[in-house]
């Protein structure tokens, strides 16, 4: 071994190790993360598109099928569904495809964002392992990518609901802002949760699909809710804030507002009172859920390159 080379290994064993990453904790830590992602948003675009762009790779009719997918679900939803199998007469709810596609539209994008938000940490270990870069923006590109899905679906539903003769003409549609949002916040917060234990335990993608599962029966999507009301009311020995309990899962109250927004045929019997309130309670305590699994990711974050 040469001098140079001697001095050269003798001047990087005493340089000082350098953090890449923040270590302040608590608020502080979660506002120097935010600044980080905001510095690498370009690349955080570029990620989202290739997550949409390599979903369709080599396909002819590409970023079509985004449209023809949610066109397909309507069309079976309509005939299968309201006029075969007769739910709409047999379940009391008018306009059924509309109302299904309606509470699908939401919680597709919050089964999409949280499963590609679990798997992306393990997706991207290439980029992981070889250079630094914010390791949130795997999991939120997951998020943007299944965000840009959901847009095309609300467009699909929006012609729906035009050529159904129902078109959601009220101020009625305002609320599905704030179910976007409550989709987002849970969302972003589970899928950074998961997505940094799935690193560590490979078995978190496959229990977040189950878990996903009965969330889309346990919500409002496919039945009405007060049918659930009905029925835990003439369940005897069921306490009266079961109901409340239900009601207050922010999936629930994100799919009753996007039933709110685009199914017309709905009356405010069909909707809790106070629903527009029971969802800002609701996203207000997902931010600190959202925070408190920011903190849980940034405290896993360190040895992901190791674990991969």
């Amino acid at each position: 071994m040469s001098e140079s080379t001697t001095q050269r290994f003798e001047r990087l064993a005493a340089a000082p190790l350098v953090a890449t990453v923040s270590r302040r904790t608590g608020f502080l830590g979660s506002f120097a993360s935010i600044r980080e992602i905001l510095a690498h948003r370009q690349l955080l675009g570029l990620l989202v598109r290739r997550d949409i762009t390599s979903r369709y790779k080599d396909s002819a009719l590409g970023l079509l099928w985004t449209l023809i997918n949610p066109i397909i679900q309507l069309i079976v939803y309509y005939v299968v569904m309201g006029q075969f199998l007769g739910a709409a007469r047999s379940g009391g709810i008018p306009d059924f495809a509309l109302y299904i596609f309606s509470g699908l539209t939401i919680y597709v994008l919050f089964n999409e964002s949280v499963s590609g938000a679990t798997a992306s940490i393990v997706t991207n270990a290439g980029l992981v392992k070889k250079v630094y870069v914010p390791r949130e923006v795997f999991p939120l590109a997951s998020i943007g990518s299944a965000s840009f899905t959901f847009a095309m679906q609300v467009v699909v539903l929006v012609i729906a609901c035009f050529v159904l003769g129902a078109p959601p003409l009220s101020f009625g549609l305002l609320y599905a802002i704030p179910s976007i949002v409550l989709v987002l916040i849970y969302a972003t917060a589970l899928g950074l949760l998961l997505g940094a234990l799935n690193v560590y335990l490979r078995d978190m993608q496959y229990l977040s699909q189950i878990v996903l599962m009965l969330a889309l029966w346990s919500s409002p999507i496919v039945y009405g809710w007060t049918m659930v009301r009905d029925t835990l009311e003439r369940i005897t020995w069921m306490p009266e804030w079961a109901i409340d309990v239900y009601t207050s899962s922010p999936l629930t109250l994100a799919v009753l507002g996007f039933h709110r927004a685009f199914w017309v045929s709905g009356s405010p019997a069909d909707y809790p009172a106070d629903l527009l309130l029971r969802m800002g309670i609701a996203a207000l305590i997902g931010l600190v859920v959202l925070w408190l699994c920011h903190r849980a990711f940034a405290k896993l974050q360190g040895n992901f390159a190791q674990e991969l």
